[in-house]
């Protein structure tokens, strides 16, 4: 009967021996194995567990790559891609791969590079409807109010129409007696006037050609030459201004809102009584509308092109790179 013999088990052990066909573990201070560095590369990325956050790693890792596909429109490369989510290509090409067929990523043929699939803007679309729109417009207003002290409002078009459907009274004294619903004249707000710059030429001409100009006050502009020259400001500005157009005692301010798919869901505005909204603080304060507005524009989904590209510009310094810059700060800074 053969016996075995414990110290020369323990000999074998220490020296790493392995089993036919598998490759012995590298020594301390050696060089690591390859799926070991690929672990740790895909790993940095999610270094705090979904354990941890209660979440499941793959559908972490799936929106990952589907936010910064949204974030490209003219598409992405698999390996551009593999390095902004900080996982192997292998890994982004297979969830990639079922994204695809889901539908929630588009992957092109000649260039194979990724973009949005259909899927994505049927869920948005389904998910902005009249009623979002409010509970998303109205804490903006309510915001925009407190900062300026003005009337806040957001319309839509509907129709040859313009409709405010949320409005917030400001804070200052004397505020406007205007409700919400009631439709207002295209031609002669800044809300309208944000709202024909968004249409097509096409579109707005034809417009133009079956509405009537009404004149309101004596600025009212009711040369259809006129406020086509003023529409096309309001394209090259993104803002639009209603100096006594349409209530000849009130100022108003407008620029436009966009959602997902880069469209003019609305136009979001505030107005005030020519006393108190001098020429000079509506100008200054189409500042504090932009800023609303583009928030309101991020709720909807919407993607600054230049804030998109701009992570492309950090995800391309290597971390060498970054080393030897930092060496290079520090060696200026002892000189």
């Amino acid at each position: 009967m053969a016996t075995v013999n414990p110290a020369a088990t323990a000999t074998k052990r220490a020296a790493g021996t392995t089993r036919p066909g598998r490759r012995p573990a590298a020594a301390p201070g050696g060089q690591s194995r390859p799926v070991v560095e690929r672990k740790h590369a895909e790993s940095a990325a999610f270094s705090e567990t979904p354990k941890a956050r209660g979440g499941i790693q793959s559908l972490e890792r799936a929106f990952a790559i589907l936010e910064h596909v949204a974030r490209h429109r003219d598409g992405i490369s698999l390996a551009d891609l593999s390095k902004r989510v900080g996982l192997h290509t292998s890994t982004t090409f297979h969830l990639a791969r079922t994204m695809v067929q889901l539908g929630y990523v588009n992957q092109l043929d000649d260039s194979r590079r990724y973009r949005v699939g259909s899927r994505v803007f049927a869920l948005a679309a389904g998910a902005l409807d009249e009623s979002a729109l409010l509970g998303f417009a109205t804490p903006a207003l309510e915001c925009l109010s407190a900062q300026t002290g003005e009337s806040s409002h957001f319309a839509i078009r509907s129709g040859d129409e313009i409709v405010v459907v949320a409005r917030i009274a400001g804070t200052g004294m004397l505020q406007l007696a205007d409700r919400a619903g009631t439709p207002r004249p295209a031609h002669a707000t800044a809300i309208g006037k944000v709202l024909l710059a968004a249409m097509p030429d096409e579109q707005l001409q034809q417009f133009l050609a079956r509405v009537e100009l009404r004149r309101f006050t004596s600025r009212t502009i009711v040369e259809r030459e006129a406020l086509v020259r003023q529409i096309e400001q309001v394209r090259r500005t993104g803002v639009a201004f209603d100096d006594g157009e349409f209530d000849q005692e009130v100022r108003c301010v407008a620029v436009p809102v966009r959602d997902f798919a880069c469209r003019v869901a609305g136009a979001i505005g505030i107005s005030g009584p020519i006393w108190r909204l001098s020429l000079q603080a509506l100008h200054e304060k189409a500042a504090q509308v932009r800023v609303a507005a583009a928030q309101l524009s991020a709720q909807l989904g919407f993607q600054d092109p230049v804030e998109a590209d701009a992570p492309r510009s950090r995800a391309a310094t290597s971390p060498k790179a970054e080393r030897a810059a930092g060496t290079r700060r520090s060696n200026s800074r002892a000189r």
